[in-house]
């Protein structure tokens, strides 16, 4: 399958990272692809493009993309097949409905004012007392 996801438009879209935000670029690009995988908008068995192709596309260094790259993999959401390039994984209810109670806890986060590293030091600390 070819870098184009369920609407029709070819990955990332119009989607750019945010250089003035905290999260590190890496790491928007990680998320972005997760909640695309997610929503089913990057359908199991695309292909996502080439490290230098995409850094070149986003306007970021090569690294940058190979360390989402190789995080989404750890993650099982993508899977990097050599030659044949990073595809997206099949992902399973369990995740889905964890991925939206994540959904749920950044949108109250949000809303009381919590940045993103006080959500994250709040949600390790409630997965510390599990």
């Amino acid at each position: 399958m070819s870098p184009a996801d369920a609407a029709g438009e070819r990955f990332p879209g119009t989607w750019r990272t945010n250089p003035a935000s905290s999260v590190p670029l890496f790491e928007q690009l990680r998320l972005y692809v997760i909640e695309r995988a997610d929503n089913g908008t990057l359908a199991p068995g695309t292909r996502l493009p080439a490290v230098r192709s995409l850094a070149g596309e986003l306007g970021v260094a090569p690294h940058t993309v190979a360390r989402a790259y190789k995080e989404l993999e750890a993650a099982g959401v993508v899977v990097t097949k050599g030659r044949n390039g990073t595809v997206v994984c099949a992902r399973d209810a369990a995740w889905s409905s964890l991925s939206a109670a994540a959904e749920e806890f950044a949108a109250a986060a949000k809303a009381q004012g919590a940045s993103f590293a006080e959500a994250v030091q709040l949600l390790a600390a409630a997965y510390d007392r599990q």
